[in-house]
């Protein structure tokens, strides 16, 4: 008899209670996972006690660097590339035809990265230089984990490697900007450093999430609804590709010309553009037949947030270019970051963490809930985006609700790291 996947065994026995480190070693995913947890659930409970601060509710903190900064560095580069080594040394190796590393030899690329991230977190509020020495010890350990991942690129057998070298190659983008972040904090440029976080959102991680986005997407649909076709031209891939790399690019266009005219419609003709496609896109890959399926439904809409981003974003530019006056500056980064980025990482970290510990590949009402929550905190960012008077206290709310969301997802996903399958089997 043929299982589904995650059902039970049939000759699966009780497994021993108790969460043990020790099972964190099993496989990659789970201590890639479990590094990212604590690193997300730490700094979304340290950006809402700087929001509480900065509305009169709790302690005021003293900053050796911008907390803007901060937040914007540890939320692009510090739990997302652990979520990434997680997967990648699980699911990476398959695409490959390759046997993958085992979870200690990844264990010194993914603790540097945790550990460097945490350190940039304390060194925000002790010395400039205590955040840029974390900083670095984070870029080092991307670095290795990058290294690791490229030679099994280089030594697969398979005839296909496209998503593979498209995420190798941005991952490589990605250790230049956090090491170039390290040092631009060191050197006092926190512009420069500002810039190359915003470089490596879309060309560093972006671009692996839309490469794993055409690969996976269409794949997991096809799995739950197999009446479907799985539908990925290369083209799609490309022109996705595309876009990250002209946001990426337009982030030193702006630097330089951003309040040029000209520059605003060109940017907010191709960001509309895009974005429209992106829109049909995800249509195209049965967005409506998916919201039967709770978490093929989370995957499906995640994917919609970044069409909506660029819509958003040029039509932004759009207005910028014809009344002399930006209207919700942060509303469409907020729209790919916390609405597309953050959904999908909610349901792909959550589909990998049910199938490889065991569980029936469905979102329950919990994490249903948790989802839905996470749509209201997107929608209450983009509002806190507008220059008004209430604007703080949206953000404020907007922080908390993210805190309590990402620590009741990470507190519950993290008990599974360490314990055995629910079926028993290894793994």
């Amino acid at each position: 008899m043929r299982l589904a996947p995650g059902a039970m065994h049939p000759a699966a026995g009780p497994a021993p209670a108790g969460w043990r480190w020790q099972r964190v070693l099993q496989a990659p995913h789970r201590l890639g996972f479990l590094l990212a947890m604590g690193v997300l659930g730490t700094s979304a409970a340290w950006w809402a006690l700087v929001q509480a601060g900065r509305l009169g509710l709790g302690p005021g903190l003293p900053y050796a660097l911008s907390p803007t900064l901060t937040h914007a560095a540890v939320m692009t580069l510090g739990f997302i590339p652990l979520f990434f080594g997680g997967f990648l040394f699980t699911a990476g190796p398959r695409w490959l035809g390759l046997e993958g590393p085992s979870t200690r030899q990844v264990l010194p690329a993914l603790a540097l990265q945790a550990g460097g991230w945490l350190l940039w977190l304390a060194g925000a509020h002790l010395h400039a230089g205590v955040a840029a020495a974390g900083a670095g010890l984070a870029g080092c350990g991307l670095g290795l984990a990058t290294w690791r991942f490229t030679r099994l690129v280089l030594a697969s057998p398979e005839p296909d490697q496209t998503h593979a070298r498209v995420i190798a190659g941005a991952h490589w983008l990605g250790v230049a900007c956090t090491l170039g972040l390290a040092t631009a904090v060191l050197l006092d440029a926190q512009a420069v450093a500002r810039l190359l976080v915003l470089t490596a959102l879309w060309g560093f991680v972006l671009v692996v999430y839309l490469s794993v986005a055409h690969r996976m997407i269409p794949f997991f649909t096809t799995s739950a609804l197999p009446m479907l076709r799985a539908w990925r031209p290369g083209w799609v891939l490309a022109l996705m590709i595309g876009a990250a790399a002209f946001e990426a690019g337009a982030v030193w266009v702006d630097a330089a010309w951003g309040d040029a005219r000209a520059w605003r419609l060109v940017r907010g003709t191709l960001e509309i553009a895009a974005g429209g496609v992106l829109v049909a896109l995800a249509f195209a890959w049965h967005l409506v037949k998916s919201l039967r399926i709770r978490l093929l439904a989370m995957l499906h809409l995640g994917f919609v947030w970044l069409g909506l981003a660029l819509l958003l974003g040029g039509a932004t530019q759009w207005l910028a270019a014809l009344t002399g006056q930006v209207v919700l500056p942060l509303a469409a980064l907020h729209a790919l970051t916390m609405g597309c980025l953050a959904s999908l990482m909610l349901a792909m970290v959550t589909r990998v963490s049910c199938g490889h510990s065991g569980r029936a590949l469905v979102a329950d009402n919990l994490m249903w809930g948790l989802f839905g929550a996470l749509q209201l905190a997107t929608l209450l960012r983009i509002a806190g985006a507008a220059q008004g008077a209430h604007a703080q206290t949206l953000l404020g709310a907007t922080a908390a609700l993210w805190a309590a969301i990402m620590l009741t997802w990470g507190t519950r996903l993290a008990n599974w790291y360490g314990r055995p399958r629910a079926d028993g089997r290894p793994g």
